[in-house]
This record gives structure tokens, sequence and C-alpha cells, in this order.
């Protein structure tokens, strides 16, 4: 089992209902970044031969504009789904919070890249058709979510698509091994992604063939709303 096992992310989590402040929400993200940052190396090792190709054609099957298509890679590793998407012919773009896996992202996939905190984001408006949420918008803290995924879907063009994936629980919230992180169940993110403006298109457990108590990962396809 890797550091960055799926199985591993859940066992020290506690929940929490309290209000963070700014200066709770800015540690969060700089110890969450530090320890992504300290072990980008292990990361690249522990992620390179993940075969997310259902994930990827999860988004890119729901997206109704003509190829080739603007996609947002948000936040999951040193650059191999970014090089996928752009292997595939698309105009793809990272976004990392870590800045060494951003540089290793720029280095393997060729691709742009930005380096921005998820709880700070400068996104252009209307600009992506999809958005390749893969492991990463579960750190995000629950009081921030709903701002975030505003954030997200106004990146979106009209009618743009939004996928995610997210290691599943019963609402958790708080810290394993050095990164913060929530553990929606999906009546939660279902209630989350609505509230947003999104409908959901499908959703699915992985991996796929497994049991579900052998199936961590939640992931789903949602639409931006037209307005």
């Amino acid at each position: 089992m890797t550091a960055f096992s799926s199985n591993v992310f859940r066992l020290c989590v506690t929940t929490s209902d309290m209000k963070r402040n700014t200066q709770d929400l800015e540690e969060i993200a700089h110890l969450t970044l530090e320890h992504y940052n300290q072990y980008a190396e292990e990361f690249w090792q522990g992620t390179r031969d993940h075969d997310v190709s259902q994930n990827i054609a999860a988004l890119l099957q729901c997206i109704r504009n003509e190829p080739p298509f603007k996609i947002l890679d948000f936040g999951y590793g040193p650059g191999c789904d970014l090089k996928s998407f752009a292997e595939l012919g698309h105009i793809a773009i990272g976004l990392k919070g870590a800045v060494h896996l951003a540089v290793m992202a720029r280095a393997h996939s060729g691709c742009e890249v930005w380096q921005q905190d998820f709880l700070k984001l400068d996104l252009p408006d209307n600009h992506f058709d999809g958005v390749f949420a893969n492991a990463a918008l579960f750190h995000v803290p629950s009081q921030e979510l709903p701002r975030v995924l505003l954030e997200l879907k106004a990146t979106l063009k009209p009618r743009g698509v939004l996928f995610s994936s997210n290691p599943r629980g019963h609402n958790e919230e708080g810290w394993s091994q050095g990164r913060y992180g929530v553990y929606h169940d999906l009546d939660a993110w279902r209630r989350y992604m609505s509230v947003a403006g999104f409908v959901e298109l499908s959703h699915y457990y992985r991996p796929a063939g497994a049991p579900r108590e052998r199936q961590p990962w939640l992931a789903s396809v949602w639409r931006r709303l037209a307005y």
C-alpha cells in the first residue's frame, strides 16, 4: 500500500463542525500543499501508473461542443491526466496547488499549468468545455466548497461539464497524515453540486468491478446549467 492509497486517506479523519476563520483556512491550505511539495516525487511514483481512462472518458463523452475541447485539469498529480487530454487532441491546462507538482506537470505534459491555491482561485469566466477534478475537491473544507464550486461553474461555458472523483465516506472532515480532507457520501455531494447550479449526468464507484466495500472512490459527472 502506498502513502497515497485511497484507503490511507481516511484512517485518521475526525469529524468537525466548527467554523473556520481566515487563519484556520490559510493553515489548512499551507500544510496540505506543503505535504504535497515534500512528497511530490513519492506522489509521482505512487500514482503514475493509475488507470483513470474511465474517468477521462466519462467527462469527454458528455461534452456537447465541437472538439478540440478546452479542459481544465484541476488539481490532481504531476501531469499524467493533463498529458492524456493533450494526446487526445484537446487544449488542456493544468491547475495545481503545490508548486513542485506544478513544475513536474509542466515538464511531463508540455502543457500550460497554473499554480493556484484551491481556496484562492483566479479563473477566466465561460472559458472551459470541461473541468476534470480527479482526487482534488475533497481537499476543500466543507464551509468553502459552495464558493469553490460556484467558481468552477463560472469558468465553464454554459452547459459545460464537471467531472469529480473523491474518496468517499460518511461526511467526516479533518486531518489525515498531513493533509486535510472531507469524505462526502453521495447524498451530501449531490446537495453541494445541485445548490451550485449543476445537474447530475451520472455517477459510479471505483475501481470498476470490485465489491462496493472495496470501491473507495465516488466519481460523478455534472453539467452546468445554462444560467
